[in-house]
């Protein structure tokens, strides 16, 4: 296809030996039958048996077109080189090798790898030092919320990090909470929520808390730079705060339930805190209701501990295990608890697509492909544990009693200050 467009070249036979078109062809020859004629050079005739008949028409355009037929030639004539083919032995252990390798993997992605043991404060130092959580996910490390309307035009025509504003908006009408001037955000993260809060009511103090002091750090970056005077953040055990008792018109917990070992002292302790009048909101990741006619099978469990062990989670309840435990502080009446499954559970896919959409954050850090890749295998675990209904996202509020006797509700905060002992 590169000679020129007048030149026909037909080969017939087997070519053994590209010598005749070395001797006869120094420009652009014209053969007829078996005899190679140059236009510049007497007749020179060859015996062509088993060799190739070439016929050529064309003028000396350029002896660029003889060398190609050289290299046409030559390459024909060439021995072919052998081929090894690998023994079967040596087959048989590349594919078991690979197969070992991938039951391997399979096996580890099975288990947790950052089962809780009090660490929840150095895996979070982790994820904000690395910067790709907040990279992909916004200020805000919680789910977003999609409307009815936005699921059915399709979850990933929304912005994922504006669905995460919208959650914390949603959350607030949920809370039924109104004008506060002091705000408890428990388990703040690196401050998205505290900071929106702050700026939706200017005239209130917010005090964040976390237990790692690279979100400390963090938040308060982030507040400054934004001009947000009225928010501050520090390191607390959500278990063991050392606020006084009726400190806060609004306790806001987003999230952070997931990763308390006492589920009962982290609901006590925020109702302590929490003013008379007061609300207090818990958005919190939840497994199902177990009942004697449906129980946890023994793959829900398997499942479950899995999710428990991946992301330094002690174990999850109920939401309707949270309102009893609201009820059972003595003190928080008028309990509202609803499943938000529904509009939370297009975050997760989207939170992968987002990742395939921007990958080069994560391609930069070679040394945390594997966590990503476990992460992502998690997102994953999760969102297929909530579509079947395994997990369910739960919401509970409730307000402190101001209307019971003063002797009940003192009783009942001194049992539940004596608790904290």
């Amino acid at each position: 296809s590169t000679l020129p467009p007048k030149m026909q070249v037909r080969m017939q036979g087997q070519v053994t030996s590209s010598r005749f078109v070395k001797r006869a062809f120094t420009g652009v020859p014209t053969v007829r039958g078996h005899q190679c004629v140059h236009p510049r050079s007497q007749l020179r005739s060859y015996n062509m048996e088993n060799e190739a008949v070439i016929e050529l028409q064309g003028d000396s355009q350029t002896s660029s077109a003889g060398r190609q037929l050289y290299e046409v030639a030559d390459a024909a004539a060439a021995p072919a080189k052998p081929v090894t083919l690998p023994s079967q032995p040596a087959v048989l252990a590349a594919v078991a090798g690979v197969g070992l390798t991938a039951l391997a993997l399979k096996a580890s992605l099975d288990r947790g790898s950052r089962a809780y043991s009090g660490n929840v404060g150095e895996e979070y130092d982790a994820w904000t030092r690395e910067g790709i959580l907040e990279y992909y996910w916004g200020e805000h490390i919680h789910l977003g919320y999609y409307t009815d309307e936005e699921r059915a035009a399709g979850y990933k025509k929304k912005n994922f990090k504006q669905a995460k504003y919208d959650f914390i908006d949603e959350m607030l009408k949920f809370s039924r909470a109104s004008n506060p001037t002091s705000i408890l955000d428990v388990g703040c993260g690196f401050g998205g929520s505290s900071r929106h809060l702050a700026k939706k009511f200017p005239n209130a103090q917010v005090q964040g808390i976390t237990l790692s002091s690279e979100q400390v750090v963090r938040g308060t970056e982030l507040a400054q730079e934004r001009g947000i005077p009225n928010v501050k953040f520090q390191v607390m055990d959500a278990l063991n705060m050392t606020f006084p008792d009726n400190s806060f018109d609004l306790v806001w917990a987003c999230e952070s339930g997931e990763h308390m070992p006492d589920k009962k002292r982290y609901v006590e302790e925020m109702a302590r805190v929490l003013k008379p009048g007061g609300v207090m909101v818990i958005a919190c990741w939840c497994q199902r209701e177990e009942t004697p006619d449906k129980p946890i099978t023994a793959d829900e469990k398997k499942e479950l501990q899995f999710l428990y062990d991946e992301w330094a989670h002690p174990y999850f309840i109920s939401y309707q295990e949270f309102a009893r435990l609201m009820q059972g502080t003595g003190v928080v009446e008028d309990i509202v608890s609803e499943d938000w499954t529904a509009p939370t559970l297009p975050s997760w896919h989207h939170s992968i697509w987002v990742g395939v959409w921007d990958p080069w954050i994560v391609v930069g850090k070679p040394h945390l492909w594997y966590k990503c890749m476990r992460d992502g295998v998690c997102i994953m675990r999760m969102h297929d544990a909530f579509e079947k209904g395994l997990m369910q996202y739960g919401m509970i509020t409730g307000r402190k009693a101001v209307k019971a006797a003063v002797g009940q509700v003192q009783a009942a905060e001194k049992t539940l200050s004596g608790s904290r002992s």
